[in-house]
């Protein structure tokens, strides 16, 4: 029998209804690590209101030929001055981490770069600070039904619309969304 503990590094982890934290209602967020020592994901479905990654570069002075209006997700309350580029794994410069077999995370400037002069991954999304969890916290709030995992798709994440992924996310995992309720009830 298989005791080894369900990890969800490279999943999609979705706050249910109720959830408890306004910060984390409906919710997205990409698991980049989730171990015994803990886990920790970036936010992917809430954009900051007004900034966009062209304008980060500006701040940042690396030069970009396109616009780049995609937005900037709010990754997590966690050190939300840090940035980071969750993207797909075509791309592997200094700094980039795989992600399971789905994704790579980097956090230096020189993805950045790569993005701005027109060479950089193919998919890709920036989002200031991280949500992170110390040992065991995850797995209690998935014990009160705080959270779904699922595997989510490289589509989902990198080509629908953020106001769509909570919802789509669900609908590809089979479940309807709108039928989710905040309340228990007993059997």
């Amino acid at each position: 029998m298989d005791t080894a503990p369900p990890w969800f590094t490279g999943q999609l982890l979705l706050a249910l209804p109720g959830i408890g934290d306004p910060r984390f209602e409906h919710s997205v967020i990409a698991m980049i690590s989730h171990d015994e020592d803990g886990a920790m994901g970036i936010g992917v479905a809430d954009p900051i209101g007004g900034m966009t990654v062209g304008a980060v570069l500006d701040q940042l002075d690396i030069a970009h030929d396109d616009p780049l209006d995609a937005p900037v997700f709010l990754g997590g309350p966690v050190e939300p001055s840090r940035g980071f580029v969750l993207h797909s794994r075509d791309w592997s410069g200094a700094g980039a981490v795989q992600v399971s077999d789905r994704w790579m995370i980097s956090s230096s400037h020189d993805i950045l770069r790569a993005i701005g002069e027109g060479r950089g991954p193919a998919h890709w999304l920036v989002a200031l600070g991280y949500a992170g969890w110390s040992p065991g916290q995850l797995e209690e709030e998935m014990v009160r039904h705080g959270w779904h995992v699922t595997p989510g798709s490289d589509a989902l994440l990198f080509d629908t619309p953020p106001a769509r992924r909570w919802q789509g996310a669900f609908a590809e995992a089979g479940i309807d969304a709108r039928l989710l309720t905040t309340e228990g009830g007993e059997a």
